[in-house]
């Protein structure tokens, strides 16, 4: 049973062979073809082939949907030269040769051509094969060449903004990464094509500029052979000569002028889901066109003197294409209402019956899928219809900011972050936008993409004219100006942002707030799968042996909700594997992480070299705080609500003024406290860091810019 598949195996072996084998045999004949002299019959044959291989190009090119289903045409289009030019040779040789002998002498093709189109008047067969040059070299030629030399150089001015587009849909989650790679590819092939087909129609060029030289060596050598050798009058050898150097010109032109055209078309091709004949059709079928046509051939042929017959036809027939395009686009109207008119109804009484399949056509509009109702992206973004243009082909201006942040985030959290998906929703405000993690929203605001959004600074005096609102990302007061007033603004001391950069700040502000919400399962094992391929003793050793993936996963999430990076994972593992065996309590395994992991998290803050600005609790404070706590395993604070305003206001003020002097401090406690104080927290003030006082680092200098009073020193606060 299995010698059948040996024998196909072998087959299909060799046939591969031999087509790799075809092309270079086939080259290297075509220069044997200039130097070994070639019988009569088979020069005929090979120009016939070489008639066959011209009209096969051109059907091809015809029949292409895009430029680059025909990308081999730059190389057939060289073969296809080097061809003519070898028969060329190969004809001149048995025409100045043999010519002496009759019209007969290069074989029946070249006789009929020359025949056929001199009938026996030199100067007729001159100027026709002059006509079908100058239309080769001089229309042809030359539009194609400038539109392959133009294409090529918008196709590679745009190739670094494909790519961009490219890298942003992927980023964005409108691609896969198999999907932006195969586009890749493409736009890459593209420019190839382009910058060939700039190069491959100076060979036409070069063949139409040839063919005459070799009409002019054939006429003027022909002459001078058949009167100085071989006796001729000069009128026999005009007589035969002159025929066979047309027909062999006419021979060679014609495929030329047919490769010529199929290049033309290949260089003005648009892509499109159709052939050329079914896109042209497409496209005039238009009955406002036809009409006034028809009309004014039916004005023409009423006109005495005129060719009344032929152009009352022509009028018949432009009308006939009219009304029958009209008829075909009232029946198409005709079905898209009664598509409508079927689902309404179904709509109104509520559909089919669930589990139960309909056989009209209304039940099958009024299908709910559960595409439709759930939506699995980790990460979105919804925004009203006047947003659009934001993001619209190609990713706008507002992807490539999305895609700067979502770097910037990953590289400081130590995961990826998911891509954000970008959807137009109807049911918001036309400037609002939503950003949602799964299907929680986290936050929405509205920006103007008509206007840039200006922050007063702290030399700003002017009040300028615009929208007033708080600033989405840090809540300050800002204003919406038009763009003319960006120099006034700037001028104030005002920080004057674009609307994409608006939204991409909120949207790193929600990233960072809620990185612990970003990771799971599938990004953990994605992290320890990297380790693992440096430390795979670690990784096999901790997980899942000694803690679980889960219990990794939610320690991670712990340790981002805090901001603190997790990009040592390494350093995570071996952690891990300590503390495991006194808890599998993942808020108490990240507490014990934190000290090995908080100088990457300081390191973000503040230089390595500046010293670290604190912020610290007066002991009374801190004591009365400690007394609050809660016990395990809430963990809380139970103060007076009074109490918690007032020192949240008080922290605030601090950290306000703090961050004017472009400091970033950092809160610090008591290591028994941090936990409940950073929870207590959290809610008030997200950006606030609250370390524990054994997570600072020994190497690291310090300076304590203030200190929060206790309860009879609120609100004030001491400055250090």
């Amino acid at each position: 049973m299995t010698a059948p598949a040996r024998v196909s195996a072998g087959d299909q072996g060799f046939k591969a062979q031999l087509g790799t084998l075809a092309l270079p045999v086939g080259i290297l004949c075509m220069l044997a073809m200039m130097i070994v002299p070639l019988p009569v019959a088979l020069l005929d044959i090979f120009f016939v082939g070489n008639i066959l291989l011209s009209l096969l190009v051109l059907m091809v090119a015809i029949n292409s949907q895009r430029p680059l289903d025909f990308s081999s045409f730059p190389s057939l289009l060289l073969i296809g030269t080097v061809l003519r030019l070898a028969l060329n040779v190969a004809s001149t040789r048995v025409v100045l040769g043999e010519g002496h002998t009759g019209h007969g002498a290069a074989g029946q093709v070249i006789q009929a051509f020359g025949d056929f189109v001199i009938a026996g008047n030199f100067v007729v067969g001159f100027l026709v094969f002059a006509i079908l040059v100058i239309i080769n070299l001089v229309v042809l030629t030359k539009g194609a060449g400038r539109v392959s030399e133009v294409s090529a150089r918008f196709t590679l001015d745009a190739m670094p903004g494909k790519q961009m587009a490219i890298d942003a849909d992927l980023n964005a989650g409108l691609m896969t990464p198999d999907e932006a790679k195969a586009r890749r590819i493409e736009v890459a092939a593209e420019a190839d094509f382009y910058g060939s087909m700039d190069g491959a129609s100076k060979f036409v060029k070069g063949d139409a500029v040839a063919g005459i030289l070799i009409l002019a060596i054939n006429v003027i050598g022909g002459v001078l052979i058949g009167t100085l050798q071989h006796g001729l009058t000069l009128n026999e050898a005009a007589s035969t000569y002159v025929l066979l150097a047309i027909g062999d010109g006419l021979v060679a032109q014609i495929p030329a002028l047919l490769l010529s055209i199929a290049t033309a078309i290949i260089v003005t091709r648009a892509a499109a889901a159709s052939n050329m004949g079914a896109l042209i059709g497409k496209q005039v079928n238009m009955p406002d066109a036809w009409m006034p046509v028809a009309g004014v051939l039916l004005t023409l042929g009423l006109v005495p003197g005129m060719p009344n017959l032929i152009l009352l036809t022509a009028a018949a027939i432009a009308g006939g294409f009219g009304w029958s395009s009209r008829r075909k686009l009232d029946g198409e109207a005709a079905a898209a209402a009664g598509a409508k008119g079927g689902a309404a109804p179904a709509a109104k009484g509520g559909g089919a019956a669930p589990g139960k399949a309909s056989s009209g056509g209304a039940a099958s509009q009024d299908a709910i899928t559960p595409e439709e109702v759930s939506d699995h992206a980790p990460l979105s973004l919804q925004i009203g219809y006047g947003l659009i243009p934001l993001a619209g082909d190609g990713g706008g201006v507002l992807v490539p900011r999305i895609t700067a942040i979502r770097r910037e985030i990953s590289r400081a959290m130590g995961f990826v972050v998911p891509g954000v998906r970008i959807r137009d929703d109807l049911t918001l405000g036309p400037n609002q936008y939503r950003i949602r993690i799964g299907q929680t929203i986290m936050g929405e605001d509205v920006v103007y993409p008509d206007r840039k959004l200006a922050i007063p600074g702290a030399g700003s005096t002017r009040k300028l004219k615009g929208v007033n609102v708080k600033d989405p990302s840090f809540g300050l007061d800002a204003v919406w100006i038009l763009p003319h007033q960006q120099v006034e603004a700037e001028a104030d001391d005002h920080m004057v942002i674009e609307p994409e950069a608006v939204i991409a700040t909120h949207l790193g502000q929600v990233l960072q707030k809620h990185a612990g919400d970003l990771i799971g399962p599938d990004e953990v094992q994605a992290l320890l799968d990297t380790l693992a391929k440096a430390a795979p003793t670690l990784v096999q050793s901790v997980v899942p042996k000694l803690v679980p993936l889960h219990v990794v996963t939610s320690v991670l999430r712990c340790l981002l909700n805090e901001r603190v990076p997790i990009s040592d994972m390494r350093k995570i593992l071996e952690g891990l594997a300590l503390v495991s065996g006194r808890t599998q309590n993942p808020q108490e395994m990240a507490e014990a992480l934190r000290p090995a992991l908080v100088p990457l998290l300081l390191q973000q803050l503040v230089p390595v070299t500046a010293p670290l600005p604190l912020i610290t609790l007066e002991p009374d404070l801190e004591q009365m705080l400690m007394r609050a706590r809660r016990p395990a395993p809430d963990e809380g604070l139970v103060i007076d609500g009074g109490l918690a305003g007032t020192m949240v206001r008080s922290l605030s003020q601090t950290l306000e003024a703090a961050s004017g002097r472009g400091q970033r401090p950092v809160v610090i406690v008591a290591q028994a406290l941090r936990r409940s104080f950073a929870a207590f927290l959290r809610p008030h003030l997200s950006d606030a860091v609250v370390l524990g006082i054994h997570e600072l680092p020994e190497a690291r200098r310090i300076e304590v810019i203030a200190a929060i009073g206790g309860p009879s020193a609120l609100p004030g606060q001491k400055e250090g």
